[in-house]
């Protein structure tokens, strides 16, 4: 019998649990040598069926090993994302911090795609909605926004035609009324302030003069006046 080559050749000898890393486990040859031929997920173990007495050849362990950082993108990807929706180029920053390699990240960014975990149209739709409704911005700030967590910028540009512009008005008018209360001054500064704050918000000119129209102004004067006077009748 022709006596096995060591070099590409493996039987594996233990299977042990990583003490130091979670649902990952440590393939030992059947030598006396202590360092592991591999550390790999238990997802790997199960698809390769990595048993005591199997053999493995130097190719096998060069797949197991390539597929093994393929799956721990992904796994990783999946945690990120568990928090809370994510654009694509978001988790490819996330993992590139983690020092894989960029095939794994594409790997990795390919499959959530492909499993509709990862959709950066519908992220946009979704977060334009709610930054208007919630956040009470305008559409040039979400728009600015997006692309800053990585929205392509045509798929952000189609993201805002969709939103509705009662809605924008509405959340238009709501901050305008709230910040009107809080901003001091004479009649005119007080209106050019307001102004300014709101295309601050990313809203645009049409909306900001139309929910101005809406604001009931009182005359910080008038109102001094009518406290004076309550003084001294008192």
């Amino acid at each position: 019998m022709e006596q096995m080559n060591k070099e590409d050749e493996w039987i594996i000898g233990t299977v042990k649990r990583d003490r130091t890393e979670k649902r990952r486990y440590l393939v030992f040859p059947d030598t006396d040598t202590e360092e592991p031929l591999l550390s790999v997920h238990e997802d790997m173990l199960i698809r390769f069926q990595l048993l005591k007495g199997q053999m493995i050849s130097k190719e096998q362990l060069e797949e197991i090993k390539n597929e093994d950082e393929r799956y721990k993108a992904y796994a990783l990807a999946i945690a990120y994302l568990g928090a809370k929706p994510r654009t694509r180029k978001a988790i490819g920053q996330y993992l590139s911090r983690k020092e894989l390699q960029e095939e794994n990240i594409e790997y990795a960014l390919n499959r959530l795609e492909s499993e509709q975990l990862v959709d950066d149209e519908q992220y946009a739709r979704q977060f334009a909605s709610s930054r208007m409704r919630s956040g009470l911005k305008g559409r040039l700030m979400i728009r600015q926004e997006l692309q800053q967590r990585g929205v392509p910028k045509e798929v952000a540009a189609e993201a805002l035609t969709e939103l509705d512009r009662d809605s924008e008005l509405n959340a238009a008018k709501r901050l305008a009324e709230k910040k009107s209360k809080a901003i001091k001054g004479d009649m005119k500064q007080r209106k050019t302030k307001l102004m300014a704050f709101l295309m601050r918000r990313g809203f645009p000119g049409d909306i900001v003069r139309e929910a101005m129209r809406g604001i009931e102004w009182k005359d910080e004067d008038s109102e001094e006046q009518e406290d004076d006077g309550v003084l001294l009748d008192n």
